[in-house]
């Protein structure tokens, strides 16, 4: 039978506190990411890999039959369990089932817990002509997410058994891990070596590592199913809570999780969950799994599809209060590390999505009526007009308003837009200067500040009207992507990019309208458009690249010279719809036209999920982070608001 996914594809549990497993429909980890449990020390960062997998078989009176898989270095798989895979299914969560060679069928079924660092995970039969002892064994590590683990002397291998609960503390000052289960545990701890990454092999990263197997669990699957939870130190009880005997305590846990999953709406919307995780203040954005954290420009962006187009609301404002706080100098934090140290500063656009978001929030709570308590209205009123201030007076990296109301920004060595590819000095599109998106974002907070406070007004319509003329660049019938590169007056980088589409389409005030903004639309599609968003560069450009792929270096060297971002894909849909004349007719077409690869793009990367980006040139196989959250987000305000109905009409700027 052949599968619906392919044997590469990988799905993702998110525990909404910053952890999560995730893995591959065959069962083979080919990331160092790939984990049954990575736990959120401090959530949500500080993430730690507990468990990295198993191995798993069945002996039936034909033999023994495996259904795990590992590869190990020089590229030797053993076992392939995959083999015996008949089938995957990813909703609502990840399900197998394996016919063993004697016809025994055996599903084996897993799920992270919302609000939880556990994992559980069950393995049943639906037929076998004998008997059946499932064994399965554990892989422990305890290392930082990012890291690969080695055999060591320091690996204390002793193991805690109490009842159906087996504890195991490999290091000083990692959690502990607990084992619940109703099978046999025997200690039989050895070391695995050499598992090979074959992600991180591409990537050209350190790509092998060493597990601890601590122990063998056995069960007769004739007897009873076989239960196995996996928690992080803590949340044993919350295990416990949900029932005395495991078998119980799945029954409960798993008909709780999926009343919740049922409940989140559409796939889509259970995918744009994954993302919404704890963190300062109630909630934060995750900007991608499996690598990132949350990060001001991913949370500003995608905030608008995962919360806003999907009525959550009160998440919403949970982000957007809690990041009011951080403003600093008139700047708000681009990221926050993993691992301690200071906010990073460097972004020139993520405050100014800030204030559109805040903005698209406040215009949601009033179409719903709903009142906004005046101390969040104070909060979110008083960031905008910090904002506003302080790049309006002037501000780090040398951003500042300028004569003509428009906005500057940059120096050497610092990479401050989207476009933020960075290798040790190298700044890869360093788009010093005034870039065209960075416009286009500033007169959308000036308009939105000046409904606040009417002496915005004047310096929005100066900026507007030097955009109008300074970025309009009639040999191509588009527009400029930088005016006055490198702070050199007079001057335009005439490169071919999609960041143009803004001043049509991705924010509340359309700056370019008519024949004009006919001309960009029409532009950007003929040069950029892909079946999974637009190019960062258009073909034919000086370095455009038609792939990401190679180490680093390469990678990051192309990241922004052609690669497809799908996240693009938000703006320029609405822009194509606007300048159609946005009817229900035009929504249609749009949506016939754009929307299948898309649809069918979810069941290829990240399972149900929009990858982060593709490469420039077709089949334009997905890359990056498989799991991107403005990607998804930017997807859900398309298909819950864009495409799904005639927006409000566009309010005007105070006057």
């Amino acid at each position: 039978m052949a599968l619906a996914f392919a044997k590469d594809a990988e799905w993702l549990e998110s525990d909404g506190l910053g952890g999560f497993a995730s893995g591959t429909v065959c069962g083979r980890r080919t990331r160092r990411y790939h984990a049954i449990l990575l736990t959120a020390t401090e959530p949500p960062s500080g993430r730690m890999v507990l468990v990295g997998g198993f191995d798993a078989s069945v002996e039936t009176p034909a033999g023994t039959h495996w259904i795990s898989s590992q590869l190990y270095a020089p590229d030797v798989v053993a076992p392939d369990g995959a083999d015996f895979l008949e089938s995957f299914q990813s909703e609502l969560w990840p399900q197998w089932t394996y016919r063993l060679a004697d016809g025994t069928l055996l599903e084996q079924e897993l799920f992270v817990p919302h609000d939880a660092s556990v994992v559980a995970i069950r393995w049943r039969l639906r037929s076998v002509s004998g008997s059946a002892t499932l064994r399965v064994r554990p892989f422990l590590s305890g290392r930082g997410y990012h890291s690969l683990h080695h055999e060591n002397s320091a690996f204390c291998t002793d193991a805690q058994v109490a009842g159906n609960a087996i504890c195991w503390r490999p290091y000083q000052g990692v959690p502990s891990t607990t084992a619940i289960t109703n099978g046999r545990y025997d200690h039989q701890p050895v070391w695995y070596r050499n598992f090979l990454y074959e992600r991180e092999r591409d990537r050209g990263l350190d790509d092998t590592e060493d597990l601890m197997a601590p122990g063998i669990f056995s069960w007769d699957l004739r007897a009873s199913e076989a239960v196995c939870f996996f928690a992080t130190e803590g949340y044993e009880a919350t295990v416990r809570h949900w029932g005395a005997e495991p078998s119980a305590a799945f029954a409960e846990i798993s008909g709780l999780e999926q009343d919740r999953r049922q409940a989140l709406g559409s796939r889509l919307h259970r995918a744009g969950d994954a993302y919404l995780v704890a963190g300062r203040g109630g909630k934060t954005v995750l900007a991608g799994f499996p690598w990132f954290t949350d990060w001001g420009r991913d949370t500003f962006i995608a905030l608008r599809g995962l919360c806003l187009a999907t009525d959550r609301l009160d998440d919403a404002r949970d982000i957007l209060v809690a990041w009011a706080g951080t403003v600093d100098c008139g700047m708000l934090p681009n990221r926050f590390p993993d691992q301690g140290g200071q906010p990073e500063f460097n972004s020139v656009d993520a405050s100014l999505w800030y204030i559109i978001a805040c903005h698209d929030y406040l215009e949601a709570m009033n179409r719903q009526g709903r009142s906004v308590p005046r101390a969040d209205r104070a909060a979110l009123t008083g960031a905008i007009e910090a904002i506003l201030k302080g790049y309006s007076e002037g501000t780090r990296y040398q951003i500042g308003r300028t004569e003509d109301g428009l906005l500057a920004a940059g120096q050497p060595g610092v990479q401050l837009t989207w476009m933020d590819a960075k290798v040790g000095d190298w700044v890869v599109t360093p788009r010093i200067g005034k870039p065209v998106e960075v416009q286009a974002l500033w007169l959308n907070a000036l308009a939105i500040g000046s409904r606040l406070n009417k002496a915005w007004k004047p310096l929005f319509d100066a900026g507007l009207s030097s955009f109008e003329s300074r970025f309009w660049n009639p040999a191509t019938g588009s527009l400029f992507d930088v005016v006055d590169p490198d702070h050199m007056p007079n001057t335009v980088d005439d490169m071919f990019r999609p960041n143009q589409i803004f001043a049509v389409g991705g924010l509340p005030w359309q700056l370019i309208k008519g024949q004009r903004a006919r001309q960009i639309v029409h532009a950007v599609e003929a040069r950029l458009w892909t079946s999974l968003g637009l190019r960062s560069l258009a073909p034919g450009c000086p370095n455009y690249a038609p792939h990401y792929q190679g180490a680093v270096r390469e990678r990051d060297g192309s990241y922004h010279q052609g690669t497809v971002w799908p996240w693009l894909t938000g703006a320029f849909i609405e822009a194509w719809i606007r300048v159609r004349g946005n009817t229900d007719e035009v929504r249609r077409v749009a949506r016939e036209q754009f929307l299948p690869a898309f649809e069918r793009h979810l069941d290829t990367a990240g399972i149900g999920h929009v990858s982060e980006i593709a490469d420039a040139d077709a089949p334009h196989t997905p890359r990056g982070c498989p799991f991107q959250a403005w990607s998804v987000g930017e997807l859900l305000r398309l298909t819950h608001g864009v495409l799904a109905e005639q927006p409000a009409a566009e309010p005007p700027p105070a006057r």
